[in-house]
């Protein structure tokens, strides 16, 4: 159905321009009920989705600042494999101030999540130890070498609590103002070792030297990983150590 989709929320929806979001999905301002919005088309599961709303719903109400689903007129929470969302004004976050404010939004997150369930058909760092395929992974599309070099870098983070981790926590994907922090397209949220969130700019989420040198491993490891092999995937690979 596409972009029809809409009309199972509002016969008058509009489409406003496309936005920047994941490369597996299509992004767009709406306008619902007159009121701005985000509608993103993509092609993931039922179940997906519904892992997905279900944990917006649930850290909304905890008091975390996410895009919240909006109903159909129907009461359903994703349609055809569209989801719209509530926006989220503010920008990027630019200081080391920013950034320790980012991390501890995250740290909120990990902590509201422990013992969540894993999003249908993903795997984390630690199962691709062991898995070869998980959603956008397939570790079977790489060098035997870079795999062995991704498998040692997730090693270490073997036997850790996981929570729920956001999994791509970039600026773009941050929208701050100076009463909130505010993450957006949870595409890539699953269940993880939640160190893989916390490899930010000037080591904001202020984690040891070693505990540093493990997650920046690790999240090199997993974006090779699950980018493989346009060029970043290849740029990221090559921060992996040899093992």
């Amino acid at each position: 159905m596409g972009w029809d989709a809409l009309r199972q929320w509002d016969e008058d929806v509009a489409r406003v321009e496309p936005l920047t979001g994941g490369v597996a999905n299509d992004v767009w301002s709406v306008r619902v009920d007159g009121h701005l919005a985000v509608a993103r088309l993509g092609s993931r599961s039922a179940a997906d989705l519904t892992w997905e709303t279900a944990l917006l719903q649930y850290l909304d109400r905890a008091g975390l600042s996410v895009p919240v689903p909006i109903p159909t007129r129907d009461g359903r929470l994703f349609a055809d494999g569209l989801v719209v969302m509530t926006y989220l004004p503010g920008g990027p976050p630019e200081t080391r101030a920013d950034w320790r404010r980012v991390a501890g939004t995250l740290r909120d997150l990990h902590r509201l999540t422990q013992g969540w369930p894993q999003r249908p058909g993903w795997r984390s760092s630690t199962d691709l130890l062991h898995a070869e395929v998980g959603t956008r992974i397939n570790l079977a599309a790489m060098p035997p070498e870079g795999v062995a070099r991704c498998r040692a870098a997730w090693a270490r983070l073997a036997g850790r609590q996981t929570c729920v981790v956001h999994g791509d926590p970039n600026p773009r994907n941050v929208r701050m103002t100076a009463g909130q922090v505010a993450l957006i397209d949870w595409d890539e949220s699953h269940v993880d070792v939640p160190d893989l969130d916390l490899v930010l700019p000037n080591n904001a989420a202020g984690l040891g030297s070693d505990a540093y040198d493990v997650a920046a491993q690790a999240s090199a490891a997993w974006e090779a990983a699950v980018c493989w092999d346009d060029e970043y995937a290849v740029k990221r690979l090559a921060e992996v150590r040899a093992v």
